[in-house]
């Protein structure tokens, strides 16, 4: 047996040593409420301001453009939701490759009165031109496309869509929960560009889980979805996580600060492993060039994938069939048949998103093991699911 080995970054990463350290004072002596007017609360009302300027550091935009709340998806909402309750039912233009949290308040919305259309990705994953511009001539009043995809690792150049969206008239905002610290993040350049709002997360680059932001243009007008006291210039009411928005503030800068060379490490891992799959006969989904440096989505033909997934599980590999916020859904992934993939292959997708303290002797390892399980599926006949 080896030992243990994490491969689903994409979904979660460990907690930062360094971040835990940091919070865990607010996690006892330094417990005040941040609106409170006493020492305690001035203490924690510095620690606050403190974590809204590291993140807004690391990702080239100013303090007050950051509105701290739980999650990606609750910004995610807070934006879709806020931002179309404050014009008249329209057009909302998604791809059809988002996360659920952007597909799901759609949908509400489209039982409110609005026209929704899903933006078709082509084959490499990336937004279909022709799709593309016929929806720009519809003129789309707001536009949701993510950054980085997090099944696939597809990037998208947000700067270019957001720049025809807003002459189309649209508000654009972009996902980019995946995309913060493993590729160049800065909201000044993407603002410029026309991008109105960004969605990012601390969990997915060593931070803790339950503290994200959305960063937005103060222009745009949004409808506050959780009222109460007024806290986050009102956007977002609630009694700050003071623990866990320090830890957020500490792995944006940290995680800045080593991406490039972190990159480099995740890119070469990543081309060691889809040489190795290559070799088993695996369609790799995705274009060859233009995805996140960690992530590999794959497909043995003829394996289903969540019963390879749960024997790499039994061998010690942390692996994922698809997105983690999908997991209770069990059909081939809803992002790879907007890509045109067949179903059954599709079924046989796993999904590989590698952490900088992963190594090449661990994709070795991995290799080996996967190698063998293919051996011993398509020997007995364990083939991709139908219907």
């Amino acid at each position: 047996m080896f030992a243990p080995v994490y491969f689903d970054h994409n979904a979660t990463t460990p907690l930062d040593p360094v971040v835990r350290e940091a919070m865990l004072p607010y996690l006892g002596e330094r417990f005040g409420n941040a609106s409170a007017r006493h020492e305690y609360g001035r203490d924690t009302r510095r620690a606050l301001d403190l974590a809204r300027e590291q993140v807004a550091t690391a990702v080239g935009a100013e303090p007050d453009e950051v509105v701290f709340v739980s999650g990606g998806s609750e910004a995610n909402n807070l934006f879709l939701k806020g931002t179309a309750a404050r014009l008249p039912p329209g057009l909302l233009a998604v791809s059809a490759a988002e996360h659920p949290s952007v597909l799901r308040p759609a949908a509400q919305l489209a039982r409110q009165g609005w026209d929704v259309r899903h933006l078709a990705p082509a084959a490499d994953g990336r937004l279909a031109r022709d799709d593309w511009q016929a929806t720009l001539a519809l003129r789309p009043a707001l536009v949701s496309v993510m950054l980085a995809n997090n099944e696939t690792g597809v990037l998208q150049d947000v700067a270019a869509l957001a720049a025809q969206a807003c002459s189309a008239g649209a508000i654009f905002h972009t996902d980019a929960v995946q995309a913060l610290g493993r590729v160049p993040l800065n909201f000044r350049e993407l603002n410029a560009a026309g991008v109105g709002a960004m969605t990012i997360s601390g969990h997915k680059i060593g931070g803790p889980q339950g503290a994200a932001a959305l960063i937005r243009d103060r222009r745009i007008d949004i409808e506050p979805q959780i009222s109460g006291g007024g806290q986050e210039g009102g956007l977002r009411s609630g009694t700050e996580n003071i623990a866990a928005l320090v830890g957020f503030g500490l792995a944006c800068e940290r995680a800045v600060a080593r991406r490039a060379e972190g990159a480099a490490h995740l890119d070469a891992m990543r081309r060691r492993l889809e040489s190795a799959l290559a070799d088993l006969g695996a369609t790799v989904f995705g274009a060859p060039d233009g995805r996140l440096p960690n992530t590999s989505y794959f497909a043995l033909p003829g394996i289903d994938g969540e019963t390879l997934v749960a024997r790499l599980d039994r061998a010690g590999f942390a692996v994922a069939s698809g997105s983690a916020c999908s997991s209770n859904d069990h059909g081939p992934s809803a992002t790879l048949l907007a890509m045109g993939v067949d179903a059954d292959l599709a079924r046989g997708a796993v999904r590989v998103s590698l952490g900088t303290g992963n190594t090449e002797r661990q994709i070795d390892d991995f290799v080996f093991a996967l190698k063998a399980m293919a051996l011993n599926l398509r020997r007995f006949g364990a083939v991709a699911l139908s219907g």
